[in-house]
């Protein structure tokens, strides 16, 4: 059974960015949905009893969407800060995306406009490709970069 995984922090935290409504409506309905319904679809399947990531990697619609929207959606969330905190990442990959993209502010750009030129259900990722080097990427619905064999780093829903 996937259960839904602990929100790291409470609902008012991301206040004024997110008001504690929505992060509430977001994670106690939405979120919560995705895993009831996951729960409804593999009961009594191969699929009941294996990780999440597992049944990203090896499933079809609709068992996927829904168990690679909680994962979406739990990266997102556990990627998330309060406005009061240091925004800036980890020196590392800080100095790989200004390598990348000539300064943080730059990056910031490209990944905003990449974001708002997505439309309804889309999430757009920084990502550690296989060979190391840093992209942004774009998908729709439930795909991430876990079904691309990359690793997100960061995420905007």
């Amino acid at each position: 059974m996937i259960e839904l995984p602990k929100l790291p922090f409470d609902f008012a935290a991301l206040e004024p960015v997110i008001d504690a409504k929505t992060v509430e409506i977001h994670y106690t309905k939405h979120h919560q949905g995705y895993v009831n319904k996951l729960n409804e679809l593999i009961s009594g399947t191969p699929f009941e009893g294996k990780s999440l990531e597992a049944i990203v990697r090896t499933s079809e619609w609709p068992v996927f969407n829904n168990a690679a929207q909680i994962r979406n959606h739990t990266f997102y969330r556990n990627m998330l800060m309060s406005p009061r905190e240091n925004a800036q990442p980890r020196w590392a990959l800080y100095d790989a995306i200004v390598a990348k993209r000539g300064t943080f502010e730059n990056f910031q750009e490209t990944m905003t406009a990449s974001a708002v030129g997505n439309f309804w259900s889309w999430w757009t990722w920084l990502v550690k490709n296989p060979d190391h080097t840093l992209d942004i990427i774009n998908t729709s619905n439930a795909w991430c970069p876990l079904t691309m064999d990359k690793q997100p780093l960061l995420t905007i829903d």
